[in-house]
């Protein structure tokens, strides 16, 4: 009887010790897995979709979502307790933190935000534009969003 038992409670201590290291697994979010979502009309202006692409679990921290804007899209003026890193997939767009100068950026280009640095980020009138955009959330808050972006500044004033 022992040698039947034995190798059941080997099972149940592997099945236990498995389920606890369920979260140390290499996962795999497929492709097109998530729906996408329009930008919220508070939040930017335009036409823009917004795809999610992966949020870490505690205790990481870190998301990311790819996010395509229209020809004159953009974001409302905005800012991350932990910075931004948006990584330019597709087309032409602009940056600008306030009381600096708006600036192009295009494919291939990796652009760093700084913590709470008020900016805004979006296509050129004339190009789209696609990001990827890579944040931290600090206290479940992974941006801090304010008012829309002026067509004076989009345009290239300064705010």
């Amino acid at each position: 009887m022992k040698s039947f038992i034995a190798p059941i409670i080997a099972l149940s201590l592997l099945s236990a010790e498995t389920n606890a290291h369920a979260s140390e697994q290499v996962r795999i979010n497929r492709a097109g897995s998530q729906p996408s979502i329009s930008g919220a009309e508070t939040n930017f202006t335009g036409s823009v979709r917004v795809d999610g692409l992966f949020k870490g679990e505690a205790p990481a921290r870190i998301s990311g979502g790819t996010v395509t804007f229209e020809p004159g899209a953009r974001t409302a003026w905005h800012t991350h307790p932990l910075g931004q890193t948006l990584i330019v997939t597709a087309g032409v767009g602009y940056v600008q933190q306030e009381s600096g100068e708006r600036q192009e950026i295009r494919s291939g280009d990796v652009v760093w935000i700084p913590p709470h640095v008020r900016h805004w980020h979006g296509a050129t009138a004339s190009s789209g534009m696609t990001h990827i955009a890579v944040s931290e959330a600090e206290d479940g808050t992974t941006v801090t969003w304010a008012e829309k972006v002026s067509d004076t500044v989009y345009s290239g004033a300064r705010p």
